[in-house]
């Protein structure tokens, strides 16, 4: 192959890539509701304060006298679902940390007590 045509070969191949180049990205978007919208920001401004009350000093000594790391606290928070942090955000100072153990108790053996009546697990099986 002689010398032209290899440049003629990296001629073509340069016009091809700049027309290729010059193809506009497909944009794939949509319309949102407001409601949805409104819904977004309630839910960024919840974390939000979750997160700043974690952040205070007060806060952190006591998650740190209670065996639990900051970022830990932070982790968990960031994992919680909306309904979760819409629940914790309305009892958020009057939920004392570390209490509240038999009523969660009471809360799971309701719930299991449910669903074995409905029919959906058989957890309290007749021996």
């Amino acid at each position: 192959m002689n010398n032209r045509s290899a440049t003629k070969i990296g001629i073509y191949a340069l016009i091809l890539q700049l027309l290729i180049a010059t193809f506009p990205p497909t944009a794939l978007a949509g319309l949102i509701q407001t409601a949805d919208a409104i819904a977004a920001e309630d839910r960024s401004a919840a974390r939000q304060q979750l997160n700043d009350a974690l952040a205070r000093e007060d806060v952190q000594r006591q998650l740190v006298q209670l065996g639990i790391e900051p970022d830990a606290a932070q982790q968990r928070i960031a994992a919680l679902t909306d309904t979760e942090i819409a629940q914790l955000r309305q009892h958020l100072h009057a939920l004392p940390a570390g209490a509240g153990v038999l009523e969660v108790i009471g809360v799971v053996f309701v719930v299991l007590l449910i669903l074995e009546l409905v029919g959906v697990t058989n957890i309290f099986s007749k021996f």
